[in-house]
């Protein structure tokens, strides 16, 4: 079996087509017929076509056997919020296909009932991080309770949507119940890149791979004694980071809609697979300049 995970695709719909063209002569070329093929999250907006990302990413899915699968990305989630009229679209959205479709009830259902966290043997696959307290095994049981509100009656589903946003709690505790616990695990699954040593997440620093001196602050795969150390996490998300390769880290988002590269990785044989993508938004940082 060969396992790959594709970094963020936020849309660039032809770049994740020539990535499945490559991963599957990848495979070929091991003598693997079917591979696995994850996704990181963040399978739309931004980039230039969502509403054909998501559609064939859909489909791959759906005849797959289980094999093709995406994590939630923040992203992801947003569009949920804005079908379901909790939020509004952002002036750089690129959601009003998808929202406008013929299909869109089925996209969006489809959407609603991916997972928050993916686990293989020795790797745990979440959109962008995990707080220092959890092991992998413990993460997977919380994104669970996330899953199952996602995938539960409607009305509890729209009524949790407009409770999700929020940075608080910023910390986890076991005694956090209700839409508090569950908006902690989202925010941690989906939107976490640098916390203290003690697992307070911080969500305004979103420009750097790196946490401004004396801040206190760390990226949440630097905590000392994180327990989820003992598997490799692989995530996205984090594209002032860039393409990150560890021993028991893989960082995806290598900024395929701001001009970079759309990365993908072997699990088993840390074989990196990129694609060159054209500028489709323009960085912060550059627009500053």
């Amino acid at each position: 079996m060969k396992t790959y995970v594709i970094g963020d695709l936020q849309g660039c719909h032809e770049q994740a087509l020539s990535m499945l063209e490559r991963i599957r002569a990848h495979a070929a070329a091991a003598g693997v017929a079917e591979p696995a093929i994850l996704f990181a999250g963040d399978l739309i907006n931004r980039g230039p076509d969502s509403l054909a990302t998501l559609r064939h990413v859909r489909k791959l899915a759906m005849a797959s056997g289980g094999l093709i699968d995406s994590v939630l990305g923040n992203h992801d989630l947003h569009l949920l919020a804005v079908a379901y009229g909790i939020r509004a679209e952002h002036k750089s959205d690129t959601l009003a296909d998808i929202l406008h479709a013929p299909d869109r009830d089925e996209l969006i259902d489809w959407v609603r009932r991916r997972p928050l966290a993916i686990q293989t043997p020795g790797h745990v696959l979440v959109h962008a991080g995990l707080l220092p307290q959890w092991s992998a095994d413990q993460a997977m049981a919380l994104a669970g309770e996330v899953q199952d509100m996602l995938r539960g009656p409607d009305e509890t589903f729209a009524d949790f949507l407009a409770e999700m946003y929020g940075n608080l709690p910023d910390q986890w505790s076991e005694d956090l119940q209700g839409a508090d616990r569950l908006r902690c695990i989202i925010n941690a699954m989906t939107r976490l890149r640098f916390c203290t040593a003690d697992g307070v997440m911080d969500f305004k620093m979103k420009e750097s791979g790196k946490a401004e001196e004396g801040s206190g602050l760390m990226p949440w795969f630097e905590v000392p004694g994180r327990r989820s150390a003992r598997d490799t996490v692989v995530f996205g998300h984090w594209s002032a980071l860039g393409l990150t390769l560890k021993p028991n880290l893989i960082g995806l988002d290598s900024g395929c809609v701001w001009g970079g590269q759309l990365s993908a990785v072997c699990l088993e044989d840390r074989s990196l697979l990129q694609v060159q993508c054209p500028e489709f938004q323009e960085p912060s940082n550059k627009k500053k300049a």
